[in-house]
Parts: structure tokens; C-alpha cells; sequence
């Protein structure tokens, strides 16, 4: 029974993994793409695009979505470039770190 235990432990968190590496950060770029729409301040009606007023928020909100995705992006690829050299990413530190295996 302790391992049935165990193997749904395990099962939870690579879904909770693949829920916010796999389509998290997706969610965050269409966000941010989004975000940048609202920023612009246009309407379309009909086909029709009217200006209305801009929001600078939506642009900071934007961007800042964006780096979050960049910088996932690059600690993915330092992970998987690490452990080919020989490295393991580590993460007690405030920042990320690499140290010899």
C-alpha cells in the first residue's frame, strides 16, 4: 500500500511540473502579448479600429510577463547544457548556481 503511496507522490508532482513549465509559460507569453494589446488602447468594432487611451501599465505588465518567460527559458537551457558538461544547476542560493557533480 506504501507504494502505491509513493508512485502517486511522484505522479503529482511531475503533473504539477508539466502544468507550469509545459503550459505556464506559454499562458504567461499570451499574457503578456495580451497585456500589450490592452496597453495600445485601440478598440475595433466591426472591423472598425477607433484609438482610444493608452495604458502604460499594461506595457510594463507586458514586458515584465516576458522576462519572467525569457528568463525560464534560459535556466531550462542551462539546466540541460549543465548536465551535459558535467554540472548540476542549483538553486540555494538566492540566484541559480552551477556546481560540479
Amino acid at each position: 500500500m506504501h507504494n502505491l503511496g509513493f508512485a502517486l507522490d511522484g505522479a503529482w508532482q511531475v503533473l504539477l511540473a508539466g502544468l507550469i513549465l509545459g503550459a505556464g509559460l506559454p499562458i504567461l507569453f499570451a499574457l503578456g502579448i495580451r497585456s500589450l494589446a490592452w496597453a495600445s488602447g485601440g478598440v475595433t468594432t466591426g472591423g472598425v479600429t477607433t484609438e482610444g487611451p493608452r495604458r502604460p501599465i499594461g506595457a510594463v505588465v507586458g514586458y515584465a510577463l516576458f522576462t519572467v518567460v525569457v528568463v525560464g527559458v534560459l535556466l531550462g537551457l542551462t539546466f540541460i547544457v549543465a548536465s551535459g558538461f558535467g554540472y548540476k544547476l542549483d538553486f540555494s542560493h538566492i540566484y541559480p548556481t552551477l556546481i560540479a557533480k
